[in-house]
């Protein structure tokens, strides 16, 4: 594993170099005679002649290469230029030496702003040891706490301060996967939360919740925000995979295993090797697929179909359910070593009707996408206030997958630029088995109308009593309990439900 100490060198390491007696050997040259560093990256923005000198005098004091990095600031204090700088420097330093090296940032050498901004990434961006160095103490490990990290965060790169509140408990700024995700509700700030923390570690995943509440995007988060992000990500629907070929998929196989093995193939666990494994709807895999996966996920190794070697494998396992896999368990149709494996950090996607305030932002974000995406230049399209009010009033049992499917719907049967009530109507699913607390245990609030809620259940039955009794009033009066068929007229007419 290479050694890497990144630095800025200081107005202090170049008078070292010239000779002067007062400072002595100055941090950067004193941090490579008590520790050792296979690769220096020493980032510039002094006069060439000065550093001509000081890297001729430092590279007598060590045997570690040296590649200097010559950047343009507008003043040693300008937080923005210092974070470009450092960003790209760490970024060369992970492409040359590998992401598996040692870093090291020294705070001492060049101004407090530089030292800061080391201190922000090392505990944001890029894991790394960070040190410190004078003549009275030698060279020792900087212990810096998230709550500092945060409060030293320049203007020019300040965040929100949610974000500042999330780097105080030890979390990364916001990976695309996780800013992508809209949200308003408690419910769904209490999974981030959560989510965040299972991105710092290893630990396997597993990820339950009702169909369509995200979970693929959740894993797909965790996996940006970890340590594994530039490594695959590889998604398995194991619902999907025929039970004669679960071993050729997880694990490979060579030419001529089986009859049509025409050629090698690389299994999913190889493929996703230094990244993560999302296994979805991993309650789906035959009981003969979960014990040899297990067996691979203990043994960190594979056999291909047909191969006389093992493979070594290296992969975080996320996995999605909508299962209860604990009742599965309990009844013989999930392996129980297999469920303890994987069940390591447990996250629960709220469905829809849980999260408050969510539905409002989800249908601004698929209105807008619709807008930019299936007509580009074409009308742009808007909700009525009815239409949106019948969206936020809808229990979506389907969860997002079922609002955004609803908006698609919408968005095409629209002719001109307003989506009114009507359409959102048909792009609605009539579900017969919706559950009783769909209606009963909706969210108050976000547009929630009780009188509204009343009168979609009304048009609902007489609707449906009308049509059982073909159109005849007095025997859809009786269906729904009214004794006469002028009562059931009045209702249809207060309702505007034709007859």
């Amino acid at each position: 594993m290479a050694r890497v100490l990144l630095a800025w060198i200081g107005k202090t390491d170049i008078k070292a170099a010239s000779g002067d007696a007062k400072v002595g050997e100055g941090p950067i040259a004193h941090a490579v005679a008590e520790r050792e560093f296979d690769h220096l990256v020493l980032l510039n923005n002094h006069p060439g002649e000065e550093v001509a000198a000081f890297t001729r005098w430092l590279r007598s004091k060590t045997k570690a290469s040296i590649v200097l990095r010559q950047e343009t600031l507008s003043t040693p204090t300008h937080h923005a230029d210092i974070y470009r700088a450092v960003m790209d420097a760490v970024a060369w330093s992970i492409e040359q030496y590998g992401k598996r090296a040692k870093r090291t940032f020294h705070l001492s050498p060049g101004t407090p702003a530089m030292a800061a901004i080391w201190i922000l990434v090392a505990k944001t961006r890029f894991e790394a040891e960070l040190i410190e160095s004078s003549p009275q103490t030698g060279v020792q490990t900087a212990d810096v706490p998230f709550e500092l990290a945060a409060e030293l965060i320049p203007s020019a790169v300040r965040r929100t301060e949610e974000d500042l509140a999330r780097l105080s408990d030890g979390f990364r700024p916001d990976e695309p996967g996780f800013s992508d995700i809209v949200h308003r509700s408690e419910a769904m700030k209490r999974l981030l939360h959560r989510a965040r923390q299972a991105a710092g570690t290893t630990a396997p995943v597993l990820i339950q919740g009702e169909s369509g509440t995200g979970k693929e995007l959740l894993a797909r988060a965790i996996h940006q925000a970890s340590l594994r992000a530039a490594d695959p990500f590889v998604a398995v629907n194991c619902g999907a995979l025929p039970r004669e070929l679960v071993d050729s998929e997880f694990f490979g196989h060579t030419r001529g295993a089986f009859p049509g093995a025409t050629a090698d193939h690389q299994g999913h666990l190889a493929r996703a090797s230094g990244g993560t494994l999302f296994l979805d709807e991993v309650g789906e895999l035959p009981p003969d697929g979960q014990a040899k996966l297990l067996r691979a996920l203990q043994e960190k190794k594979i056999r291909p179909v047909g191969g006389r070697q093992d493979v070594p494998v290296d992969v975080r396992v996320i996995a999605a359910t909508n299962r209860d896999l604990m009742r599965e368990v309990g009844q013989g149709r999930f392996h129980e070593d297999l469920f303890y494996r994987l069940a390591i950090l447990v996250l629960h996607t709220p469905p829809l009707r849980e999260r408050e305030g969510d539905v409002g932002l989800l249908i601004d974000q698929f209105l807008a996408r619709l807008n930019n995406e299936a007509r580009p230049g074409g009308i742009q399209k808007k909700l009525s206030p009815a239409a949106r009010n019948h969206l936020l009033r809808h229990p979506w049992p389907g969860n997002v997958r079922e609002l955004e499917g609803t908006l698609w719907r919408a968005f095409v049967w629209a002719h001109g630029p307003v989506i009114d009530v009507v359409e959102v109507r048909e792009a609605l699913f009539v579900r017969e088995d919706t559950p009783r607390d769909a209606v009963l245990g909706q969210p108050l609030g976000d547009g929630f109308s009780l009188e509204e809620t009343i009168a979609h259940v009304v048009r609902h039955y007489l609707e449906r009593a009308l049509k059982e009794a073909n159109h005849n009033k007095t025997r859809a009066a009786a269906l729904i309990g009214f004794r006469s068929y002028q009562r059931l007229k009045q209702w249809l007419d207060k309702y505007g439900v034709e007859a």
